[in-house]
């Protein structure tokens, strides 16, 4: 065996190992929920759909559930609007404290995430705001919001500016231009970007425990009241529809706009 050969080998089961390794969760938790006892256990004794039927009958989870995706539609919303204009003044136009702007939007990253739960669940008290769910997708939105910059800025980096030129030449106003040429040409890195801020919402744990009460808990709040005490297999089938979503998100984002678009903007 050849040197280099030898050492795609090694790299071949470095790689392998390491995909095993992040899988391996994902698939004990996918195994586990269809044990048909009353105790999660791996290898389970049994197969059984069990705790999906117990899932669907469950207010409680379907309830949470719902509160989740209004957190994830509320952080799309309002990430829309933020995410594709901070995207377009960074990228396009030579702000005076451009470099101060990028430190100040990338803050969330920053700032650990339970200091951001306090301040912000110290501002919505203050405001009167806290045991609704839409403060919730506020807050989601504030500490994800570089995730969005991000994919558009990717999209906005690969725009020609001969387009909006000609389009000016041609006559068109500042306004009809961003929506008939600037938008369209960056849409695949908003779709992008919204895509994961919905399910970076949807899956956000600790500010959501500290901005919700027993009234309006999200699904991760639920789950993690529920384990407190003791694991059983529902909670595996919780997370399998985690899972689910996740994987239906990614699958919807490839479709339509491929995930290089996300990738291209990391590597930026």
């Amino acid at each position: 065996m050849t040197g280099s050969r030898k050492a795609a080998w090694i790299i071949g089961a470095i790689v392998a190992f390491d995909l095993l390794f992040l899988a391996l969760p994902t698939l004990v938790v996918l195994v586990a929920s269809f044990t048909p006892g009353t105790i999660i256990t791996f290898p389970p004794p049994g197969f059984s759909l069990r705790w999906y039927g117990n899932l669907l009958q469950a207010r409680d989870f379907a309830d949470a559930l719902w509160r989740s995706l209004q957190v994830g539609l509320v952080c799309t919303a309002l990430s829309l609007p933020a995410g594709t204009l901070a995207a377009l003044a960074l990228a396009r136009f030579r702000l005076r404290f451009a470099t101060g702007l990028q430190i100040y939007l990338l803050l969330p990253f920053t700032i650990p995430l339970v200091v951001s739960g306090v301040g912000l669940m110290l501002v919505f008290g203050r405001l009167g705001w806290l045991g609704a769910v839409w403060p919730v997708g506020v807050a989601a939105c504030v500490i994800n919001l570089p995730f969005m910059i991000w994919a558009v800025a990717a999209s906005v980096n690969h725009l020609d500016p001969d387009l909006e030129n000609a389009a000016a030449n041609c006559g068109a106003p500042p306004v009809h231009s961003f929506f008939t040429v600037t938008l369209p040409a960056v849409a695949p890195g908003i779709l992008t970007g919204a895509l994961i801020m919905f399910i970076l919402a949807i899956n956000e744990f600790l500010v959501s425990l500290m901005l919700t009460d027993a009234r309006t808990v999200t699904l991760p709040v639920l789950v993690y009241n529920a384990i407190r005490s003791i694991i059983t297999p529902d909670l595996a089938a919780v997370s399998v529809v985690y899972v689910i979503l996740a994987v239906a998100a990614i699958w919807l984002l490839d479709r339509l706009v491929g995930l290089d678009i996300f990738l291209k903007s990391k590597q930026g």
